[in-house]
């Protein structure tokens, strides 16, 4: 049962702050969709034949260290409610700069994954309607995601929660199938049969030596981008302080059933070195039991997979330019509000960036070349705000040590932890370099950071 005793507001008058429309469920199926992302129905194909079975140590890793930067936003969060994102505790802790570049750094991750997914979705519809314009579907697209978002904060969590559950669902079935075919010794399409052995069979676990194992962290990054989408919406949830911790001690258990559980069933009823770098493995799966249905099944999947990361990132631009306004680094009109308590006005110059950004995919040919460069940059971007999120902790725990002894939700083996995984993500900003694709977004960061810096100082000029 929902939850229906949800603040009122005023028919007349807009409200000056953003509600707490969001329930359990809505956050729990929010923090499951962030965790599955589009990475991996389209890039475990990718990983795999990168990395081969070492791939489930590189996901597990990745979430192993996420899980500690949860941890520290959850911390954080609830040390002051009045905290709304990262992008609020990063300006309390850090300093004015520090919620100015994680807030508009952040608005920036989602508008460049979201155009990735804009043309994802315009793509996989073509499947379904191939005389259909592309540019007519992506306009479409962004025009729906538009709509879902303005009614109210309820109707975007509605949404999440389905397209959250098609993608459980999905994963459950291919996971289920996968043991029923490993059972029975299922022929694979090369001639060898379904087994558990086939995860080690060919060449063990590392197959590709640590390079191989090395290359798998730069695609695997991307799949957990979103992870953080929790923190983004706990300013409008119901009773925070018991729903935020739950949803974030779920997350290791979820990446364990979702990726590596997935990733293991697929390596035993395919050997490694036969799955398809450049095609859906999920696909792959069905096709190979008969299922007729398969392809569009799947397109359906992803589909939903593709439309549930565009519409949480629309979701987030908003609300982070509402925080910016909030603190006097976005102009002011981001921080109004609708009669049902939306930032209008941080969806559509968000929606308005997305559809800038697909007219400029359009006029580049190789929109594949791009999508690999687009999803490094917002790689390398996701992982500046979670550096800035464990960095804000460490400030928290200098600064305020009282409310650290106070907190009910610590984070395990808080300072330590801060380290090793700003040391990890080092280490993966310097595997950028290795590849040629990867190393050409990693030079076309900057650019962002400088225009964000020539933005802070003429804002501090304007001051003075």
């Amino acid at each position: 049962m929902v939850d229906q005793s949800k603040e009122t507001v005023p028919a007349t008058d807009a409200p000056d702050k953003l509600q707490r429309n969001l329930h359990n469920r809505h956050i729990q199926l929010i923090a499951i969709g962030g965790a599955i992302g589009t990475g991996l129905f389209m890039g475990s194909g990718k990983t795999i034949s990168l990395a081969g079975p070492s791939i489930i140590f590189v996901y597990m890793i990745i979430g192993f260290m996420l899980f500690f930067v949860m941890r520290a936003m959850g911390e954080l969060l609830l040390s002051n409610l009045e905290y709304k994102s990262f992008s609020d505790f990063a300006a309390d802790l850090l300093g004015p700069w520090a919620g100015y570049f994680t807030g508009w750094t952040y608005w920036f991750c989602w508008v460049v994954t979201g155009i990735a997914d804009v043309v994802a979705i315009s793509s996989y519809f073509q499947l379904w309607f191939p005389g259909f314009s592309v540019w007519m579907s992506a306009l479409l697209c962004v025009a729906v995601f538009l709509a879902l978002n303005i009614a109210t904060v309820k109707m975007f969590g509605e949404m999440e929660f389905w397209f959250a559950i098609i993608k459980i669902v999905a994963i459950v079935a291919l996971i289920v199938t996968g043991i029923v075919l490993v059972a029975i010794h299922y022929p694979s399409a090369s001639g060898s049969h379904a087994a558990l052995s086939n995860i080690w069979d060919h060449g063990g676990m590392f197959p590709k030596g640590l390079s191989g194992f090395f290359a798998g962290f730069q695609i695997a990054v991307f799949a957990f981008v979103g992870i953080e989408l929790v923190g983004t919406a706990a300013a409008e949830t119901h009773n925070p302080k018991t729903v935020l911790p739950r949803a974030i001690n779920a997350i290791p258990i979820r990446i364990i059933f979702f990726y590596v559980l997935a990733l293991m069933v697929i390596m035993a009823v395919t050997p490694w070195n036969q799955v398809v770098a450049d095609r859906s493995p999920f696909v792959e799966m069905f096709v190979l039991i008969g299922l007729p249905a398969a392809a569009s099944i799947v397109n359906f999947v992803v589909l939903t997979s593709a439309a549930s990361s565009a519409n949480s990132g629309i979701f987030s631009t908003s609300r982070m330019l509402y925080g910016l306004a909030e603190q006097g680094v976005a102009h002011r009109a981001f921080g109004r509000l609708s009669r049902r308590a939306v930032p209008t006005n941080g969806l559509f110059f968000s929606c308005l960036c997305l559809l800038g950004g697909v007219a400029l995919i359009y006029l580049i040919p190789n929109v594949m070349t791009v999508f690999t460069m687009v999803t490094t940059v917002s790689a390398i971007l996701f992982m500046f705000v979670w550096t800035i999120i464990l960095c804000s902790y460490l400030a928290y725990r200098k600064k305020r040590p009282h409310q650290h002894a106070e907190s009910v939700y610590k984070m395990p083996l808080g300072k330590i932890m801060c380290w090793v995984c700003m040391a990890f993500f080092a280490f993966v900003v310097v595997l950028l370099t290795l590849q040629e694709d990867t190393r050409q977004a990693l030079m076309v960061t900057p650019i962002w950071f400088l225009i964000l810096a020539i933005g802070w100082f003429m804002r501090k000029r304007k001051q003075a």
